[in-house]
Order: C-alpha cells, then structure tokens, then sequence
C-alpha cells in the first residue's frame, strides 16, 4: 500500500486541498446567506445551480482535454474556480450567487475529470482497488476537515471565502509540478436513460433518489443549520458529521454487499437512513441527537451510492457498463439538481424541519421501491456479482468507469480462482 501510495501522493494531496476549500465553501453559502437573508428557496436554486454546472462539465471537460491537453485544462479550470470563491462574497445576491455556482461546479467536475483521468492512468489492475478507496477517504477526509477551518474566520466578512480560493489555487501545485501529462482521457457516451432504466430498474431510480439525498444534504445542511439557530461552529460540526459517517459505515456495507442479495442491502441502508432523519425530525433542535441523526444519514448515502453502481454492473453485460456509468453519473446529477430545489420550497412552506421530512420521504421510496423489484426479478446468485465499488457520489464518470473495469476484473478473477479442497 505504501508503494502504491507513493506513486499518487501529489495527486492525493492535491484532492485533499481541493476538498478543504471546496468544502468550506459549500457550508459558507448557508452560514452567509443566513446573514444576508437568503430564503430558503433561494439558497436551494443557489444549490442546485452547483449541479447544473457540474453535470455540464462532466460532459464538457473530456473533449476541452483532448482540443489543449490535461494542464491548460486543469490550470484554467483552477483559476475560474478560485476567481469565482472570491467573488461570492463581493456580489451577495441570489442570482449572482446562483450563476457563480453554476462556475464553480462546471469547474470542480473538469477538475475531477482531470484529476481521476490521471490517478486512473497511474494505477495498475493490481492497484487500482487501493488507489481508488485512498482517492475516496483524501476527498471525505478534505471535506470533514474543511468544516473545521470554518471556525479561523467570520462568515459574515470575505476572510473564509478567500482562505477557499486560497486552498484551492495552492492545491494544484503539488499536482502539476509533478504529474506527467497523460493522453487525453476517453469516456464513453452515456447510455439513453430508458435503455438504462430496462436493464436496472433499481439501479436507475435509486440513483436519482440518491443524487436528491446527497444534494440535499451537502448544499441544505447548512441552510437547515441556520434556520434553526445553530451557531456557525455547531453547524460545521453538523455538516462533518454527515460525511464521517461515510468513513465508518463504508466498509461494512461493502463487505455485506458481497455476501447477500444487494437488493436487500439496499432496502435496509434505506430504511436506516429514513429512520435516521425521521430522529432528527421529531428531536427537534437537540444538538447531540442531530449529530446522531447527521451521522447515520450521511453515513448511508455514499455507500448506497457504491451499492447502486455494484448492483446496476450486476445486471448488465461487461460491454454496456462504460456507457451505463455515464448515464448513472447522469442520473444522480438530474436528482442533485431536483432534490435541494424541492426541498428549499418545501422548507420555506413548512419550515426547517422540512429538511428531515423530504430526506426521509426520499429514504422510504427508494425502500419500497427496492422491495417491490425484489418481487419482479429473480436474486441474482452471489458468485456472479460484481465487486463492491468503493466510489463516491461526486466521482465523475472517468472513476466509476475505471471502478466499475475493475469490479469486473476482480470479481471474475476470484471465480477463476480453485476453491480450496
């Protein structure tokens, strides 16, 4: 591991800084819109406008890579992606705010896109599980620690946002003075979403469901946050407590999912996070029971979000699945879109508990939905699934096509392999 390591750490360390500002910045647009009295619909267009720009530079950056190569694309998108963290501050108006989102999103999906292209090309089939969950924990552990360095400044002067765009312009340094250029990076064309929709039913639905949670819960938390009179420390605690339980409760899914039928797995990861916000609904404002409520909510998601992918690769053939994990990334970013819009208008009808209500709502249909198409379809036999992908939910295509090859790999490598007599 420590071989495998060396052979990535500037890259990793690069992500690390990127998450730290672009972290701090999602929980900042709550703390300052609080302050310049934002609505909660507002916030949530604000939101949803991130998603908007990074499901267009997923699609985008591949071919901006092949016209002027990884650098020119990695440093430009830096360069915009700091210019517009300054910038928030400076013009504090929803659609301002919303259009600069749009920015900053397009440009930490070009980011990912180029980054992941990199690590993928720097790892070998024996490597590249490991590679992948070091990528996976750099990116949890930047964006916890950025909750952290919100308590240096105030929310309500410029000091955070440009300690942000500070910590994302260093970030590239240890990235291109180290990293050789690699030829420009291929994603296959996103399978329609009804030829995806036929062959995993589950896996399209829950995806979009998941991207509503996710989206929900890394753009609204803070908003949530605000509404209900948490200081700016209690809700940089409570916005690090829905990504540490990633941390924690990512490996035992993913052992279980190799063991069982996923669709069960599913539908019980479900039901915890459903049972998990329904907590957080009814103990109202008590801080330590929405840490609790924070922890399991966010500690299921990206796990499901792996699950899903797993499970889809399960059902098709090795041959669809470069095309599917475009459509799936697809997917989730049309539910990230939708989620913090319907719950920003549902909270600005109902109040900030709302938040709880339409995670809870979106925990219960992908349930129900997991249990009803386990009646539709035959389990598929455990020693013909697909590994666990230990990828997460803001992975662009170029991750979960590399984690979904190797999955393949593995997995038929293990079936070659001789029982023990």
């Amino acid at each position: 591991m420590i071989n495998v390591l060396a052979s990535v750490w500037a890259l990793l360390l690069g992500i690390v800084l990127i998450m730290l500002g672009n972290g701090m910045h999602f929980t900042l647009i709550g703390l300052r819109g609080g302050i310049e009295g934002f609505s909660a619909t507002e916030l949530a267009v604000v939101t949803s406008g991130y998603f908007i720009g990074f499901l267009s530079g997923a699609r985008v950056t591949p071919d901006l890579i092949r016209r002027v190569g990884h650098v020119r694309v990695f440093a430009a998108l830096g360069s915009f992606m700091s210019a517009g963290l300054i910038a928030l501050p400076l013009i504090a108006e929803p659609w301002a705010w919303t259009l600069l989102r749009v920015l900053i999103g397009f440009c930490m999906s070009g980011v990912y896109v180029t980054a992941e292209s990199w690590l993928n090309h720097a790892a070998s089939n024996e490597t590249r599980g490991k590679v992948l969950s070091a990528y996976m924990i750099a990116q949890t552990l930047g964006i916890i620690g950025a909750q952290g360095l919100l308590s240096l400044g105030d929310a309500g002067t410029s000091a955070l946002f440009i300690g942000a765009s500070i910590l994302v312009s260093v970030s590239f340094a240890p990235i291109l003075l180290s990293v050789t250029p690699v030829p420009a990076v291929e994603v296959a064309r996103p399978m329609p979403l009804r030829a995806l929709f036929k062959g995993s039913p589950l896996g399209t639905v829950g995806i979009f469901l998941l991207g509503s949670v996710y989206a929900t819960q890394s753009g609204m938390g803070a908003v949530f946050g605000t509404q209900i009179g948490l200081d700016a420390g209690q809700i940089a605690l409570f916005v690090a407590m829905l990504f540490a339980g990633a941390l924690v409760l990512q490996y035992p899914i993913g052992w279980l999912s190799d063991l069982m039928d996923r669709r069960k797995l599913i539908f019980g990861t479900s039901v915890l996070g459903a049972a998990a916000c329904a907590l957080g609904w009814v103990t109202g404002g008590n801080l330590h029971a929405l840490l609790a409520a924070a922890f399991l909510a966010g500690g299921v998601t990206t796990p499901l979000y792996a699950l899903l992918l797993a499970f889809t690769n399960d059902a098709l053939s090795a041959e669809d699945m470069p095309a599917a994990s475009g459509g799936l990334v697809f997917t989730f970013g049309l539910g990230a879109i939708a989620g913090p819009l319907v719950t920003g208008w549902a909270m600005q009808a109902a109040g900030p508990a709302a938040f709880w209500l339409v995670l809870s709502a979106t925990f219960v249909a992908m349930a129900l939905y997991a249990l009803y198409r386990m009646t539709q379809r035959a389990p598929l036999p455990i020693e013909e699934a697909e590994s666990y992908l230990n990828v997460l939910p803001t992975s662009s295509p170029v991750a979960v096509e590399a984690a979904g090859a190797w999955a393949a790999e593995n997995a038929e490598a293990d079936r070659e392999e001789p029982s023990p007599s």
